[in-house]
This record gives structure tokens, sequence and C-alpha cells, in this order.
């Protein structure tokens, strides 16, 4: 340990080994129990920073819990990411030749699994940099075997209880990778577009009824136009018909709310087939559905034969060029609007109408919604449960299905009449056919594999051995918490909450943490165009995962985005060298770590002030950690570690150490190393690496659970009295000391002499019997109780006036003139504050707690000017 700085990339992966190697992650049996199930991150995906985030706020709540004597699991596992990872393994086999379609399904899932086998443990590797302590020996992935099991019986029950159907209905379609796709897999893309302004012939007429689209090629399947009951422009045309242009269909004109006179020209064609809202506008007026697309997004059989065939885009070319050609093209203006793009495949998704299956999702949200209104549930912060019932009082049917070789597929089969079989497996599903058709017949197995949600829906409890092994799920099910990202509340979140109410009676988790955005250092979000994605996995090779990690966790503040620099992830680098260095002081001060596990004896007062400010610090911490105030809890750990022990104790200490009072010193030795393996405990969750390090060499616990993992949390409670008020008090007039000299802008190192003429009497006996320690801090060479004849500067500690005297090279003159222009600055603010807060109108119509904090600012400000007052009179 003599090593003067802390050199981590030498120690994180030597401690995580040790820690696997001992099996400390593993529930310990006991009583109380905490429990949380990992977010599956994608077997495709590598760590970047909101995982970081995510995984630190988890790893610290488990730490902390684990070291409180809690049985504490740490589910681990990763998501099969249906429609990531079959594009990755496509776009692997093409550049090696292969042709998926040409090799089958059972040769591509092999495939799938070969590369799984090989690079699916990545991101798993990656979290161990992070010092995740998981219990890896219970890592899961959805398409395990148990997991499938789950899915299947999960299917298999919601179908007989008519919860899941099949149906033809619109959906988001990736033509690209020619299946149905998410709202979430859907990334809604402001751009650059152009509306287009079409005239309709209306029949019998001479006249037209001109509409706005962006999408000129969906008129080919175009089945009505729509304006708006209240629109008098309309009310001649309502119950006409028109002629599709080019197409020489004939159409109703319609009236239907949505129609919006505002927008366009206040008549809209509806393409019930190729439009969600199009679609709405069909079911309620009984409109014919015509589907004009291939699944590859060409243009099908029910269009005009010359456009049949055509990609989307180029059949818009032709079909603008016809309209104009035809005189039926009005104009055209350019726009901004939001086009939906897949995430995967960067293609513009088109709402397509295909047979799927889908969850009856409105009925399944009953029991989700009671468990969150009755708080079994709750979310921290509370705000984001509006957003869940938002979601949840609007839901729409589910989706399940995916057009994909790579997932669960789905245990439906399909008897010569296409009837549906539902069964756990094809012999089940055999013998419901002979019992329907009473002879054996072929059956064949829908192609189709479940949305990737529906098997992560039922991480909670599948990962915990559900429905076989009830074991863990009786132990830790429901699970104490779910730390997640906002995004994803209605996609994993509320479909965890529906499964478990619906199949184990129990809400999934009894909080739900959510999490903000990791952004850069201006407040944008990372993304790879801007070219301001800040790596993790850089930041620990550079600083530690534990400076990471502290950074993270000190900037968790509810509703607060991240704003991450990495001079922040330096900065806490340094924490790590105070603590390193620390623990070199008591080493060369011949601390004794070996008998520092009761309360030492306390006589000492800074001893009793150290221990108090443990106390409170251990209650603080433990508050916040409740309240689920991570910012908080880092900054209390922080505070007590850096300031109030190694700034102030192990300085006040020397005084003791370096002295010739053989009873203080040895009590000073041992405190100072029991509150040192006190702030290790209570810093290992937050930075476990560097502690880890530091109690195994030093051996804290000789024991023969010789890890600092499963130490015990500090106990014991303390009230302050008059000794710790008395270290307090020296710590007081020594920072002023130190914040008067900086305020005159005089080098901190610098001596005084400071005159206590003007002080009360408990004041000045108080200072005379500190004398040794407060001139040693303070930087003074003497203590005088008369005033000198010569230059002198005035400070308030606390009420009492001490006068200081500099070194001659301090010019008190350019001092004065100087805390007189500060005084000026003060004041003008101090009268802007004062404007506001006398305008009647602010006051009335800010919200209260601006008005507080400016009241709150202009007393600061009046304050800062009466010390400076002080000052410039005593000069």
């Amino acid at each position: 340990m003599s090593n003067d700085k802390y050199i981590h990339s030498d120690v994180e992966d030597k401690i995580y080994s040790y820690w696997e190697k001992n099996e400390l992650f593993k529930p310990k049996e006991n009583s109380k129990k905490f429990s949380i199930v990992i977010p599956p991150p994608n077997v495709t995906g590598s760590l970047h920073m909101g995982h970081a985030l995510n995984n630190s706020i988890q790893d610290l709540l488990v730490r902390y819990h684990r070291m409180n004597n809690y049985e504490t699991l740490w589910q681990p596992g990763t998501d099969h990411a249906g429609i990531a990872t079959q594009a990755l393994v496509e776009r692997k086999l093409t550049a090696e030749k292969i042709d998926k379609n040409e090799i089958g399904r059972d040769k591509f899932i092999e495939k799938v699994w070969e590369w799984k086998e090989q690079y699916g443990d990545i991101i798993i590797n990656q979290l161990k940099k992070l010092g995740c302590s998981c219990d890896w020996s219970r890592n899961a992935f959805t398409m395990d075997e148990n997991l499938s099991k789950s899915v299947i019986k999960v299917f298999v029950d919601l179908y007989n209880k008519d919860l899941i159907y099949k149906d033809k209905k619109l959906v988001n379609w990736d033509t690209v990778l020619k299946t149905a796709i998410s709202d979430l897999e859907v990334d809604q893309r402001e751009v650059n577009s152009k509306i287009y302004y079409i005239r309709y012939p209306i029949d019998g007429t001479e006249e037209f009824i001109t509409i706005a689209t962006t999408r000129p090629e969906t008129m080919l399947g175009d089945t009505a136009i729509a304006v708006n009951p209240k629109d008098d422009r309309f009310k001649s045309f309502v119950g006409k018909k028109v002629t599709i242009p080019i197409v020489g269909r004939k159409i109703n004109i319609i009236e239907d709310d949505y129609a919006d006179p505002e927008q366009g020209t206040g008549a809209l064609k509806i393409t019930p087939a190729h439009d969600f809202n199009d679609y709405d506008v069909g079911q309620r007026n009984n409109l014919e559905i015509i589907n004009i697309f291939t699944e590859a997004g060409k243009i099908n059989e029910n269009a005009p034969k010359e456009y049949i065939g055509l990609d989307r885009f180029e059949a818009r070319k032709r079909i603008l060029k016809e309209l104009k050609d035809k005189d039926f093209f009005v104009k055209e203006e350019n726009i901004k609007n939001k086009v939906p793009y897949g995430d995967r495949s960067n293609s513009i998704i088109e709402p397509f109408l295909t047979e799927q299956w889908f969850a009856d999702a409105e009925k399944l949200s009953v029991k989700a919604k009671e468990v969150v209104n009755s708080k079994k549930t709750n979310f921290f912060p509370e705000n984001w449960s509006k957003t869940y019932f938002q979601w949840m009082n609007n839901i729409e049917p589910w989706c399940i299905s995916r057009q994909l070789w790579w997932g669960h597929q789905i245990p439906a089969w399909y008897g010569p009449d296409k009837k549906i079989f539902v069964a756990e497996d094809e012999d089940d599903a055999k013998l419901l056919a002979k019992k329907h058709y009473k002879k054996d017949v072929d059956l064949i197995r829908d192609p189709d594999v479940l949305d990737t949600w529906f098997s992560s829906g039922l991480w909670p409890f599948a990962t915990l051995g559900w429905p076989d092994n009830k074991e863990y799920v009786e132990k830790f099910y429901p699970t104490s918490v779910l730390v997640t990202g906002f995004d994803i509340i209605f996609f994993w979140v509320a479909r965890m909450i529906m499964f478990g109410t619906e199949f184990l009676n129990k809400e999934p988790f009894k909080d739900i943490y959510v999490h903000a955005l990791v952004r850069d250092e201006k407040g944008q979000k990372m993304s790879k165009s801007k070219g301001n994605v800040i790596d993790p996995l850089d930041l620990i090779e550079k600083y530690s995962a534990d400076a990471l990690r502290f950074t993270l966790l000190s900037m968790a503040s509810p509703g607060t985005d991240v704003k991450l620099s990495e001079d922040r992830v330096k900065g806490y680098r340094n924490f790590l060298n105070k603590l390193w260095n620390a623990n070199n002081f008591l080493i060369t001060n011949e601390c004794d770590f070996s008998d520092i596990d009761k309360v030492p004896n306390l006589s000492v007062n800074i001893n009793k002030w150290i221990y108090a400010e443990l106390i409170e610090a251990k209650s603080k911490i433990e508050k916040n950690l409740e309240d689920y105030r991570f910012d908080e809890a880092a900054k209390n750990a922080y505070q007590f570690a850096w300031h109030s022990y190694c700034d102030w104790y192990l300085e006040l200490s020397k005084t003791i150490l370096f002295s010739d009072n053989e009873e203080a010193k040895s009590e000073v030795k041992k405190v100072s190393s029991y509150i040192f393996k006190q702030i290790l405990i209570l810093l290992h969750p937050f930075i476990p690496f560097v502690t880890e390090e530091i109690w195994l060499k030093n051996k804290f616990d000789n024991s023969s659970k010789d890890f600092l993992m499963l130490a015990n949390w500090p106990s014991g409670k303390i009230n302050k009295d008059s000794n710790t008020e008395q270290v307090e008090n020296i710590i007081s007039i020594i920072s002023e000391i130190r914040s008067f000299k900086n305020e005159l802008n005089v080098s901190p190192g610098s001596f005084i002499d400071m005159s206590i003429n003007n002080i009360n009497d408990n004041q000045k006996k108080f200072i005379n019997d500190n004398e040794i320690i407060l001139k040693k801090l303070g930087r003074i060479n003497n203590i005088l109780n008369d005033d000198l004849d010569k230059p002198a500067a005035t400070m308030v500690v606390t009420g009492d006036l001490f006068r200081i005297y500099f070194d001659k090279d301090v010019d008190l003159k350019l001092i004065k003139e100087n805390l007189t222009s500060k005084q000026n600055r003060i004041q003008e603010e101090m009268n802007k504050i004062s404007q506001r807060l006398e305008n009647k109108s602010f006051v009335d119509r800010a919200p209260k707690e601006i008005v507080d904090q400016e009241k709150t600012n202009y007393n600061n400000l009046k304050n800062d000017i009466d010390k400076i007052l002080v000052t410039i009179k005593g000069i």
C-alpha cells in the first residue's frame, strides 16, 4: 500500500475475479429479502451510458442491502432481441454470400445460436467491468429452455381465456424486414417533405374537390373523401360521388369529425388500408378497405396494371407526372413533417393491413392499473405514474406477432381448413385436432414468432423459475424495486405488471425507480450523428469504474437529466486518491487495523466529534437511499469522507499524533482506524473496487469472511454534546479565516496575527484553550489579547469581531477599494430583486417557490453586504 497513487488498472479485474471466485454475489440465507431483476440488455448490445447509470443504481441498492444482512438476489440476463439479432445475423450471412431463404429456417436459427455463443456475452462482461454484483450463476436468456416454457404456457393460457386472438388489422409494417413492428421500434423523424394538392372531379358536375396529401401513391387505395360536418364550404358536396384520378374508381364524399377544416383544404382523402386514422374513419363509416402494397412496399394487383410491381416511391413519381399531364395536379408546397422510420432497417414504415395475433391489452390492464392506483406499486418520481395511466387508459390491442424466424415461435397449428389449434406442443395440438376432425390430420405450424416484449414481459417471474420451480418465486417475488428508463414504461414496465398480476396475482415489484437520460455536458442528447457519444468503457479505462459510478450516482437527481462531463469523472478519480492517501497516512502513523470491530473509547473531543459525524452521515445516507435520492446519498458520503474525515479530522489529529500525550495518541490511532473502516463500508456500495482493495490490504476483517462486501453496515446513535460543539467551533473559526483570506484575495498559505480583544469572554477562553490547534491549522503566528497599532481587517465569526493583521505585502487600501466595488455590485443585484418583489404582478403570477427563492437570494446578499461593511469599517 505504499503506492502514492491508486492505480485502478492494477486492481479492478483482480478484485472482480476474487468476488466471483468466492461466490460472493449469491444470496446468503436470511429472513429479510431484497431482489432486483436486471432490465435485460439486448444480446446484440454493448454498454452505453444509459446502461452504466441504470446498473450503477441497481448495484448500489444491491450492495447496500447485502451489507445490511438481506438475502439479496440480483437476477441478470439478456434479451434475444428478435429483430435486432435477426437483422445482424442476416447482414453477416450476406457478407459471407449466404442467402437465409436458401438455407431455410432451421439452419438460419442454428447460425443465430452460433453467433450468440460467440458474441452474446459481450455486454455481460462489460457489466462486470462496471462492478455489477449480479448472481451470474443464474444468468438468464429469453430463449433459454425454461423461459421458452413460460412463454408458451402464458400464450396458451391467454388464448384459452380469449385474451389472445387472431385478427386482420392495420399495423406498423417494415417493408425491408417484412414484419410488423411495435411503436417502440418506430422512430418518428422530422424531415423536409412536400404536400401535394390534387383535384378529384365530382360526378355529374363541372366541379372538383381538392385534397392535400404527402403520400399521393396511396390514392390508389382511396375509398372516400371526408369533410367536417360543421364545414359549410362542402355542405352541397356531401353524399355525391367523385372519381379517383388515374384509377377511375368512384367513391363517396362523406362527413366525419376527423376532417379538420383548418388543415390542408379541409377535405381529406381516406385510405383505410394505409393510415391509422383513416382506418378508424373507415370503421366508423363502413368503408371498403383496399390494400395496394405488397409486403416489400411494391404496388400490388389492386392498382392499374401500369403501376403493378413498382416500388412505392417510384410509383409516387409516376403518379405525380400523370396527374400533371391530365390536369388533376394543383400545386405542391414544402413542409416539415414527421415521418415514421424503422429503427433497425432505416426504411419508411407503412401502415399495412395484415392478419396478426393480438393480446387484449385492455382486459389485461385492469389489474395492472389497480396495483398502481392502490399503491402496491409506486413510481419514483411519482409523476411517472401519470405517464403510465395516460397510456393504460387509452390502451390499444397489442400486436404480438412478428414475421421473423428468430424468437419464440407461436404455439399455434392450422388444420386443413385453416382451423387454429393452440397447444403447448405439436402432440397436444394433434390431440385437439383429432378430437375436432374425428381423425388424424396433418397440421402446419404458424411461422410467426412473438414480439420480444412478450417474453421480456414475463422476466420478473420466468427468470425465478416459474412455472416449474417455485422456490425462488416464493422467496423473491414480488421483487423489491425495478430500476428503468422512462422510455420503456409502456413497452416493458406496463406489460410486466399486466403479466405479473394475471399469472401470479401479484405486482412484480414494489417500487419502480425511473431514472433520467444521460446527456453530454451541454445537455444535448448523445447521438452518433452529433459525435458527442461518451463511451463508458473509455472512461472506465481512463479513470476507473468507481469514478464513473460515483459521478453518475452523484448526478442521479430525480426528474433531472444527467449532464455528464469527463472533468466530473476525473474529479471523482481524485476522491479515490484521497482515500488511498488517507490510508497511507494511517499506515505511516502506525494506526492499528487489527482490533477495531467495536467503537473505541471516546474521551478526546475530536474523536467524539468524528464519531458523531459518522453516525449522522450514516443516517442521512440510509434515508437518502430509502427515498431513492442517490445524488444526496453520494453527496453525504463524499462530504463525510473527504471533508469531515480527511480535511478536518486527520488534520486535527496531527496536533495529537505529534504531541507527547501517549494516551490521547493511542486513542486517536484507534479512532482514526475505526472511522476509516466505517468509511470504507459506507462508500463500498458506491465505489466497490477501491474500498475492497484497501480493506483486503489492511486485513480489516480477520474472520473467515475477510471481504468488505458482506461487512455489517455501521450501527449506533449519538447526540452531539458540548464536546463535539467545541470541535465544530474550531472548524468554524479556521474555515472563516480561510474564507476571509479568499474573500480579500490574500494567499491561503500566508500567516496572520489575530487579536481577540473584542470578543466575549467565553469565546476568548475557548480560543486560548485550543491555541495550539488554531495556530497550526489557521496559520496564525500570534493570538493577541490586545489590538495592535497597525493596519488590520475585521472578520466576523458568529457575531464576534476578530482583528486580523496581515504581512506587510498585503495592500489593505486596495482590498478596501475592491470590497467597496463588490458591495456596489451586490447592492445593484439586491435592488433588482427588490423591484421584482415589489411588482405585484410578478408576486401574484410567479410560482410560490420562485418568489420564495428570490426572497432567500435577497437575504443571502444582505448578509454578504453586512459582512463586507464590517470589514470595510474595520480596515
